[in-house]
């Protein structure tokens, strides 16, 4: 399918320019499109559109910024590829077929490699881009691997399992790796390393309530309850002094002071928020409001809408481009 608009349209709805931005892309993939559009964040004009597979849902850009990844979850049928897409060309490099692994979903890149959950092999995996290869993978034995988050010494993998009620703490040790599962809330679905990368954050889908897991300890050292609907997102803001998670069923965006863990702001945003990204500047959070066809731009400083950006239809997975 071919996205049905070439430009986006936005609406300002505050004084506060997004233009005072660092330079860089906003890159969104519209699942209902199927494509991932580059938009222009300063006037929230699509610059660039590239057709993917079925379904898309997550996105991850490589380290040297070459390259974005884009997870072909599917529709009725699972998907079995990942897009690798070609920045600079704004073209599909390749369709990296991920056969038997099926629907591939959460994505990370670290280490010159390309990280990813398979849901319906139960089971993660990494791709090796310079030579075109699935070079390892691992079996959690969970269902619904969702989100994978992966350590900066490549040491250590965390996986939320929607329907397991747990997450996975994959861990390597002279060349053997092993797994621990912790049982959290129902539905873990948001993943997110703190700032300082110590624990992992997970929301959970089904009972409004968020964890925190500490990686040494391989324990929860807190829960506390939100009364979201269906979290969907958690993501640190820049400075790591917020958390905001997204609630699809409501159409709010929890914020939270991540000191206190009270709440800030309860800000509704439509149908549907997903997708959270926040650049490396910190200056806006990007919010996919999936079900208006939207992108809300946030300033975090008042935590309003300052924009909203229209990229395509079914806005989810986002990722930046320096």
């Amino acid at each position: 399918m071919r996205p049905t608009c070439c430009l986006a349209v936005v609406v300002m709805l505050a004084a506060a320019p997004i233009a005072q931005r660092r330079s860089g892309t906003l890159l969104v993939l519209n699942k209902t499109d199927a494509a991932m559009v580059m938009v222009d964040p300063a006037s929230g004009t699509v610059t660039g559109s590239v057709s993917v597979g079925e379904g898309p849902h997550e996105l991850v850009v490589s380290t040297d910024g070459r390259y974005a990844f884009a997870s072909n979850y599917g529709g009725q049928t699972p998907g079995h590829t990942i897009s690798m897409i070609d920045l600079a060309a704004k073209k599909e490099l390749r369709r990296i077929d991920t056969s038997p692994l099926g629907r591939p979903h959460g994505l990370a890149f670290a280490g010159g490699k390309l990280y990813f959950t398979a849901e319906a092999a139960r089971k993660i995996a990494r791709y090796d881009p310079a030579s075109d290869k699935i070079d390892w993978q691992f079996e959690t034995g969970q269902n619904a691997t969702h989100m994978i988050v992966v350590s900066k010494d490549l040491r250590t993998i965390v996986t939320s399992n929607i329907a397991s009620d747990s997450l996975s703490i994959i861990e390597e040790n002279g060349g053997t790796w092993r797994q621990t599962v912790v049982p959290v809330g129902k539905g873990p679905e948001a993943l997110e390393l703190s700032p300082d990368g110590k624990r992992v954050w997970t929301a959970h889908s089904r009972d409004g309530g968020v964890s925190a897991v500490d990686l040494a300890s391989h324990t929860v050292v807190e829960t506390f309850n939100i009364g979201t609907k269906r979290s969907n997102r958690l993501k640190f803001t820049a400075d790591g002094r917020f958390i905001a998670i997204s609630d699809d069923e409501s159409g709010d965006l929890v914020v939270l002071d991540a000191a206190t863990r009270k709440e800030v702001k309860r800000l509704p945003l439509g149908k549907s928020p997903e997708g959270i990204l926040v650049p490396p500047d910190g200056s806006r959070v990007f919010v996919a409001v999936n079900g208006d066809n939207v992108v809300a731009a946030i300033d975090p400083r008042t935590w309003s809408v300052a924009a909203r950006i229209q990229p395509g239809r079914g806005p989810d997975g986002m990722a930046w481009a320096r």
